[in-house]
């Protein structure tokens, strides 16, 4: 029955072409022969239904699907096939999933379910009650909503999960008592925080948590949270896209408190204000701020309290938009604290040519700084009217090119007027330069005569340090 089902459903597992592969030498079954814990290795790369559609090989292979540790379950590919109405479609896959779930004779080590939650939202509860029970491991759920739904609050208190992974378009409604005792890794995406308390207990609740990833989360019901887990290595924020109404960036404060964390990312708006707390010089660093216009000033007070908090970190990536949001609130040099033991910087998109001034002017707060990486280049905003040398008032030379800075590496060079100005700039004022690694754009690698003349006029450019070797890649 349950192959029947299955066949209906996903019509991709084919009883003639799963014999030619498990047939070999003559037409014996070697495979066959291999032990339980092997041929379920093999299942596992299978798909739940394809692994389900092997128990019509043989008699060998009838209950092997039964014990397999991981399980994924994933409705989209039901309704990709125009075979039945919706309707039928749900039931099909609901009765497939239950009846997998009865059949069982091991635990569970992993499982993963997407699907539509309406007309099914008792079953979904049902199965991750389920899956609680026989001590899953790592539970990945990607659930559609249509209707207010509310997760079994079992989940919250499982003291097997190592691994919650929740995209879930509605609001994260929380129990009033949360222990994650074992859990490491929590992925949020897509959810709408509910409130302060139910928020703060969801982050106190794991007190062994390393990574936490928060992605197009809505905070627009928060106030105030504190994220302070001392186990915590990995921490993500993404606010991308804005929620809210550009008129108002009141937002949540979100306070991080980790002196173990190793590496932090944030993109957004600052639609929220970030506080940093006891960061070490371990951690690696991210940066991406998109600039609302109307709130130019309001995000670059935000952007210069997020990176007072980065004063002891070795290594950072911050966006030309990072930059720019900086330097729009007044006074930002009295702001912003020096980074004493930042060694290096990335560029991790493209730095525009009316940005390079303000650039330059960050670098006089990374003394010590040792590496630079333009991962993307420099953008001109008007390839017409490049940027040149006298484009770019230096107020005062930062420090790092007179005595710390050794490695420049430019990727995606494209030979513009502007980029051959800027490496001319850098080349001429840093003077214990080492090395400048320029990476080559591929319509730049197509034309191997202008290639040589600029690898040729670069060679022969003033340098501040004659150690300095230039090499193409």
């Amino acid at each position: 029955m349950i192959l029947r089902e299955m066949e209906d459903i996903m019509g991709s597992f084919k009883r003639q072409k799963v014999s030619e592969v498990v047939k070999i030498d003559d037409g014996e079954d070697k495979i066959s022969q291999l032990p339980d814990s092997i041929l379920n290795h093999i299942l596992s790369f299978l798909s739940t239904s394809n692994a389900v559609a092997t128990c019509i090989l043989s008699t060998r292979w009838k209950n092997l699907w039964t014990i397999l540790p991981n399980l994924d379950f994933d409705d989209s590919l039901l309704y990709s096939r125009p075979v039945f109405g919706y309707p039928m479609k749900v039931t099909l896959f609901m009765h497939f999933v239950q009846r997998v779930l009865q059949l069982r004779n091991a635990s569970i080590e992993k499982l993963r379910l997407s699907c539509r939650v309406c007309f099914s939202a008792s079953h979904v509860c049902t199965w991750l009650s389920s899956a609680i029970k026989n001590n899953v491991q790592e539970l990945d759920l990607c659930l559609f909503v249509e209707e207010p739904f509310s997760l079994p609050s079992c989940v919250f208190y499982s003291k097997s999960l190592l691994v919650l992974k929740l995209e879930m378009n509605c609001t994260l409604e929380l129990p009033d008592s949360i222990s994650f005792p074992c859990l490491r890794t929590l992925h949020l995406c897509l959810v709408t925080f509910p409130d302060d308390s139910s928020t703060q207990r969801l982050f106190s609740g794991c007190p062994v948590l390393q990574e936490l990833t928060v992605l197009d989360c809505d905070w627009i019901n928060l106030k105030s949270v504190s994220i302070s887990i001392p186990s915590l290595k990995s921490l993500t924020i993404d606010d991308l896209p804005y929620f809210g109404s550009p008129d108002d960036l009141n937002g949540c404060e979100i306070r991080i408190d980790s002196s173990n964390l190793r590496f932090l990312k944030y993109s957004g708006y600052l639609s929220n204000e970030i506080y940093l707390y006891n960061l070490s010089s371990r951690v690696d660093a991210s940066i991406h701020i998109a600039v609302l216009c109307d709130k130019r000033k309001q995000i670059a007070f935000r952007a210069v309290k997020l990176f007072r908090g980065l004063n002891n970190v070795s290594s950072v990536r911050i966006s030309s938009g990072a930059i720019k949001s900086l330097f729009n609130a007044d006074d930002v040099l009295d702001h912003l604290p020096v980074f004493q033991n930042l060694t290096h910087l990335e560029l991790g998109k493209g730095l525009e040519n009316q940005t390079v001034g303000e650039f330059m002017e960050l670098l006089r707060h990374l003394p010590k700084l040792e590496s630079l990486d333009f991962f993307e280049g420099l953008e001109s905003l008007d390839p017409c009217k490049p940027s040149g040398e006298n484009d770019w008032k230096l107020k005062a030379l930062p420090t790092c090119f007179l005595s710390s800075l050794k490695t420049v590496n430019y990727c995606n060079f494209h030979a513009n007027e502007t980029e051959i100005c800027f490496l001319k700039l850098l080349l001429n004022i840093a003077i214990i330069l080492e090395e400048m690694n320029i990476f080559c754009s591929e319509s730049f690698l197509e034309d191997p005569k202008k290639h040589k003349e600029i690898r040729n006029h670069l060679h022969t450019l003033p340098k501040g340090s004659a150690r300095c070797a230039i090499k193409f890649f």
